[in-house]
């Protein structure tokens, strides 16, 4: 189960590259959540961890989606 800060990133990124056709930079990722560079670099190595994205640390702004909606866990 994804925390409400890794659910909204994972929407924004799936938003957006549907709409614009790219994925958003971790720069634009900053001004649409609020958080810091930080912050949002930690929440994509879980996203990347947990195979929703594909990612490196070492580059950034290259972030490709696997799955842009959170999976159901048991029960729902």
């Amino acid at each position: 189960m994804l925390s409400d800060i890794e659910r909204k990133v994972l929407r924004v990124i799936g938003n957006y590259s549907a709409g614009r056709r790219r994925t958003p930079t971790v720069e634009e990722l900053c001004i649409k959540t609020g958080r810091n560079r930080g912050g949002i670099m930690t929440v994509l190595d879980m996203l990347a961890r947990e195979e929703y994205i594909e990612w490196l640390r070492s580059e950034p702004d290259n972030i490709e989606v696997l799955e842009a909606w959170e999976r159901k866990g048991p029960g729902r």
